[in-house]
């Protein structure tokens, strides 16, 4: 297994003893600010093409080889897209991909990529059979349509969304019914994990996940405020739950790849000035403004991250 830590910005070097510790696991860096500059929240095509050439250069894996990354804020959540494709090359099987986030990710977004979007080019990919993503708490569920939210793979069976706990979602379209929902009227009523219970949820879980190898991708902002400190809006679940999950996924699938994100980091935009100012009005509409305090940031997610490792590197070969 090849462990990586993406320097996009400052996230991680914010976390020494979590950076110790990757290091004297093997950890293999890759720096590259310029790019994280340039994608943060959102990249063209230009930019993220830039990035994929520096991700290129750590190698191929093995066929039974995997890479597990740490990198950064959940701004930086649509690298997620590039490090699938990585994870995926010269594969012939299926895999599922495990999304465990506050937010669906599943805008549409033209000419590039959006954190929030990066669920849609996911599937683009032949050989991902579907996205399972759960945990969610976020308004992003509120009037999805009106959001943007591509909601065409849940009715086609390769989405499944679990929120962690969410009201019915009002949408005007007609989904019919699927796995983790049903329409009823002009609303999609959602399985969330709350109303199942954690335990009852983790066998309805395990049932819908159909190919042996998995994709996992974690963002931080699914975890309470006790367990993590992001730039974004925060979700339910608590940290032993979400290491259960993992665990339990990692005993009876072989997961080929998977990644972190979700530390804070202060913004830092590239870009021309229309740009930079296109980002940050969308995070003054997006993001919640509050105080971090730099020791608890660093030691509540340090502590998150070295959890993390800990059971990730035991499932991945």
């Amino acid at each position: 297994m090849q462990l990586l830590l993406l320097h996009l910005d400052d996230a991680l070097e914010l976390q020494p003893d979590f950076m110790h510790s990757s290091i004297m696991a093997g950890a293999h860096e890759v720096s590259d600010k310029e790019s994280g500059r340039n994608i943060r929240l959102w990249g063209r095509e230009k930019a993220l093409d830039c990035l994929w050439r520096n991700l290129a250069k750590t190698g191929p894996l093995s066929a039974k080889g995997s890479r597990l990354c740490f990198m950064g804020s959940g701004d930086f959540h649509h690298v997620t897209a590039l490090l699938l494709q990585l994870a995926l090359q010269g594969r012939s099987q299926p895999v599922t991909v495990i999304h465990i986030d506050n937010h669906p990710d599943w805008v549409h977004f033209d000419n590039g990529l959006h954190c929030g979007s990066w669920v849609n080019k996911a599937l683009e990919q032949p050989m991902v059979k579907k996205v399972i993503t759960l945990g969610v708490c976020s308004r992003d569920l509120s009037s999805p349509e009106r959001k943007g939210a591509n909601l065409r793979p849940l009715a086609d069976g390769r989405l499944e969304l679990y929120p962690y706990a969410h009201p019915p979602s009002r949408v005007k379209s007609s989904y019919g019914s699927g796995a983790s929902y049903s329409q009823i009227a002009g609303a999609l009523h959602w399985q969330s994990i709350s109303e199942l219970g954690e335990s009852n949820f983790l066998d309805r879980l395990l049932s819908r996940i159909e190919t042996e190898a998995v994709y996992i991708t974690i963002d931080k902002d699914v975890l309470s405020d006790a367990d993590a400190v992001t730039n974004w809006d925060q979700g339910c679940m608590r940290l032993p739950y979400v290491l259960w999950l993992l665990s339990e996924i990692g005993r009876r699938h072989r997961v080929i790849g998977a990644d972190v994100t979700g530390d804070y980091s202060t913004p830092n935009y590239g870009g021309d000035l229309y740009t930079r100012a296109m980002k940050k009005a969308e995070v003054l509409i997006d993001q919640p403004f509050r105080y971090r305090e730099r020791m608890a940031t660093r030691n509540i997610n340090s502590a998150a991250n070295h959890a993390l490792l800990e059971v990730l590197l035991e499932l991945m070969p």
